[in-house]
């Protein structure tokens, strides 16, 4: 069974950097759209960025100017980097890919467990 492994989370001061990264276990066939995705105490969880297979990016306006997003195709890993941070973007950061295991199979959609990232003072 593959798995989306998230990494690169933890605790930071306001203003500080943290880069998330996220690949899968094991073999897959392909991998078409990534993101990154947060979800904050009780809040809804919401988008945070994504990436096609050709590298065109899509940011929530609260994330524009301060987060990159991008990929690796032959690693099939993306990365989230992220500056200047502030304390609204503490959150579980969870990693999504739409992927087949298989050139036959069907493209469907993974998540991640999830990376805690806070900043705070």
């Amino acid at each position: 069974q593959v798995q989306l492994v998230e990494s690169g989370g933890g605790s930071v001061q306001p203003g500080g950097s943290l880069r998330l990264s996220c690949a899968p276990t094991g073999r897959v066939a392909s991998i078409n759209g990534m993101g990154w995705y947060r979800q904050a105490p009780g809040k809804q969880r919401e988008l945070v960025a994504s990436i096609t297979r050709g590298g065109l990016t899509d940011y929530a306006d609260a994330v524009k100017g301060r987060f990159t997003l991008s990929r690796d195709n032959a690693e099939n890993t993306v990365y989230l980097q992220m500056n200047s941070l502030i304390p609204e973007d503490t959150a579980v950061y969870y990693c999504n890919a739409d992927l087949r295991l298989w050139d036959w199979d069907i493209f469907r959609t993974y998540w991640g467990q999830g990376t805690q990232v806070t900043v705070s003072s």
